[in-house]
């Protein structure tokens, strides 16, 4: 039986590769010369991978037909301390034999005993790679042999190889280790790649390396140069990392040429914040925006991305195609964003209504770069400012990592004028944010274009804070923020020097700056009270003299009003009051001045 993709192979095709089954290899060989030239034959003909799966008998147990992401065989079962007894000879009909990390991770997942890649191009075949388990640290690994010849591949001594293995494993504590580990790969500057780390991190992923290649142009076929990309190979080997992360969005080409040439699953910089979003991602409203980004993201790359989107190591040696994104199609994927932005469109509905029930109260919202201390400032200003009458709400989810805020959240502040205000947390911006992220986001963004007063909380302890406040100024032009009184608040001013600050303040002189330190609560009262000063007013001030058989309208004075004062004199109740335009008009009648 042929496994795999066999749709549209001819008879004759098909009955070459079952008289494969026929074919007995050398218990000592990794293949034959006859197996090398019909893989090699069929490969040219069909343009698709062949593989073909042996055990230590030298008999063919499986032959399978599809491409590097969905080759199947049948079940592998693996015993402890042991390899599994299998090895697996396949093709690369793109002419280059390095092991890919869907190789690799057939490799180790199933303990094999050995994985060939033969690369065949339109002239034959180019050479072999062999991969084999090894141990380093305790940890299971991959080994690559360097590209062989045919003569070579032939001549191998695999039992020596397979014995040497397994005393290892028999005499190691080996431990299973799904954690990734990744190298950073950018061209743009060490501060971005730096940043890159921090996303990584904020993923749970462990930086092995970094490399940065200075270009004044992106390589159209690999992003960084041929070069780089054999160093590139040659590090993941060093480092035993699994993952390639670069500082940058690669095209669905790119991600497929790396990983053939690399050996290993590569992710750009939007993969790795959409995943970030993705875990973050509480409130029904952040979830369908997050998978919307997704789903656009992925739509124009569906054909043609290698293991990217194959997490569950699917392809060579594992049962089935991989992951269930794979095989979602284009018209399904444009359902699905359709059905999204219509979900998106009635939780608008709402925002708005929600919106326009706090229509008189002035608005403030904290917008800035990711983890320059936003929701922290939330916090502390929602418990240095509570207004009396309000209940203790739960506190925003604060830490010291990139897009701990997703959610955004609007709470009720009372400001030192008396007047009651909104304060609402924004989630984070940063350089080269996905531009699919800003449009998903838009509905949530919108707080910002409606507010009153933003406060652009930057972190002022950050070496690129100057980058840092222009990147959140690129995305406000973005969403369409325009003519907004806008505060620059320097925060975390207790971990900077004086020099950094007066460089900052000289820069945007033109703008209203304020220091503080949210987490230390350091000049909090002051920007209160700046705050106060921009904010529009719109209350009015005005006095009130109420008949006692009219005593309702004093309760609803102090229901609805700013009480400033109360006094009983002989013709009725003395009120003093800031009122919005609701109010001024419903109690007209017992106003005696107003201001």
């Amino acid at each position: 039986m042929i496994y795999g993709n066999t749709e549209g192979i001819r008879k004759s095709i098909l009955e070459i590769l079952e008289k494969l089954y026929d074919i007995r290899i050398s218990r000592n060989s990794v293949c034959n010369e006859e197996l090398v030239d019909i893989l090699c034959n069929v490969t040219r003909h069909l343009n698709r991978e062949v593989s073909v799966a042996i055990d230590r008998k030298g008999n063919v147990i499986s032959i399978a037909v599809g491409d590097s992401t969905t080759v199947e065989m049948p079940e592998i079962d693996i015993k402890d301390k042991k390899l599994c007894g299998i090895k697996i000879i396949h093709t690369h009909p793109n002419g280059n034999s390095r092991l890919s990390a869907v190789d690799i991770s057939a490799l180790l997942k199933l303990r094999l005993d050995c994985m060939a890649a033969i690369g065949v191009n339109e002239n034959g075949y180019t050479d072999v790679t062999l991969g084999f388990c090894d141990i380093e640290n305790d940890l299971l690994v991959g080994q690559m042999t360097e590209p062989l010849s045919i003569a070579q591949l032939l001549e191998y001594n695999l039992l020596d190889k397979i014995s040497y293995i397994e005393s290892l494993m028999e005499s190691e504590e080996i431990i299973d280790d799904d954690s990734e580990r990744a190298i950073l790969v950018g061209i743009e500057s060490e501060e971005s790649i730096e940043e890159l780390r921090e996303l990584a991190k904020a993923c749970n992923v462990n930086v092995v390396y970094k490399v940065l290649q200075k270009r004044s142009t992106i390589d159209s076929a690999f992003y960084v140069g041929k070069g780089k990309v054999e160093e590139i190979a040659l590090l993941r080997q060093t480092y035993g990392a699994n993952v390639i992360i670069f500082d940058d969005e690669l095209s669905a080409s790119q991600v497929r040429n790396l990983e053939e040439n690399i050996g290993a699953k590569v992710i750009d910089r939007t993969t790795l914040i959409l995943e970030i979003f993705a875990r973050r991602a509480r409130s029904k409203e952040s979830k369908i925006q997050v998978e919307l980004a997704q789903l656009k993201y992925r739509l124009p790359r569906l054909s043609g991305l290698g293991t990217v989107l194959s997490r569950t190591g699917g392809g060579i040696g594992t049962k089935g195609p991989g992951e269930k994104k794979l095989e979602v199609d284009k018209r399904h994927i444009r359902e699905k964003i359709h059905d999204l932005m219509n979900e998106l469109k009635k939780i608008k509905l709402v925002r708005e209504t929600q919106r326009e029930r706090r229509i008189d109260l002035p608005k403030i919202s904290l917008v800035g770069y990711t983890n320059a201390g936003k929701s922290t400032l939330r916090n502390k200003l929602c418990e240095v400012a509570m207004p009396k009458e309000a209940t203790q709400k739960e506190k925003v989810f604060e830490a010291d990592m990139l897009f701990a805020t997703l959610d955004v959240t609007t709470r009720a502040i009372e400001l030192p004028d008396g007047r009651i205000s909104t304060v609402t947390d924004t989630v984070g911006f940063i350089r080269k944010l996905p531009h699919d992220l800003v449009e998903a986001f838009k509905s949530t963004l919108e707080e910002v274009i409606y507010s009153d007063l933003l406060l652009h909380v930057v972190d002022i302890s950050s070496e690129n804070s100057e980058q840092q406040i222009d990147a959140v100024n690129d995305v406000l032009v973005q969403i369409g923020v325009k003519n907004k009184p806008i505060m620059l608040v320097l925060n975390k001013i207790d971990k900077t020097t004086e020099e950094n600050v007066k460089y900052i303040e000289e820069k945007y002189k033109g703008l209203k700056i304020i220091r503080i330190s949210a987490k230390e609560e350091i000049n909090l009262d002051l920007l209160l009270n700046e705050a106060s000063k921009l904010l529009p007013y719109k209350l009015k001030e005005v006095e009130y003299i109420i008949p006692y058989s009219d005593q309702s309208i004093v309760a609803f004075l102090h229901r609805n009003a700013k009480v400033q004062s109360e006094e009983y004199k002989e013709e009725g109740t003395y009120i003093l009051a800031l009122v919005d335009d609701e109010v001024y008009n419903k109690s007209k009648e017992y106003m005696i001045s107003h201001m």
